[in-house]
């Protein structure tokens, strides 16, 4: 199993949509790196759920649901799709500030290339968001 963390802001699209929807596909991914690293998810891997821009903060846990595929809004190019189902809401909201003060923490794409949308991160860096989440899987 590998681990991940995508971003989103909450207005386009938050954590509270993805438990009303059930599960999502994840479209719109226009930088070839995040493009990537959505192709390279496998089904049952576990992914963070960031809110960007006002609220910089994990709230919660989803799981891949289906591998990529063809990206179905994009008008030209050669750009993927994942989707993705809720898990749980975290039970406390690690936030951006708290992430980069974490020494365990200081590698992981959201502090080094904070644009990047979609990211993969070690095991003990999931684990380690979980715990200042004061969450279990």
């Amino acid at each position: 199993m590998e681990y991940w963390l995508i971003k989103s802001e909450p207005e386009e699209y938050s954590f509270q949509d993805l438990q009303k929807d059930g599960k999502t596909m994840w479209d719109g991914v226009r930088n070839y790196a995040a493009r990537n690293h959505l192709r390279g998810m496998k089904k049952g891997d576990l992914v963070l759920f960031y809110h960007s821009v006002n609220d910089k903060e994990v709230v919660g846990i989803c799981k891949v649901l289906k591998e990529h595929y063809p990206d179905p809004t994009a008008d030209s190019g050669d750009w993927s799709v994942v989707e993705f189902a809720p898990v749980k809401p975290l039970k406390k909201k690690v936030t951006l500030a708290q992430i980069k003060t974490t020494n365990e923490l200081q590698n992981i794409g959201l502090v080094r290339i904070g644009r990047l949308s979609v990211m993969p991160l070690a095991a003990h860096e999931f684990e380690k968001i979980l715990e200042m989440g004061e969450t279990s899987i």
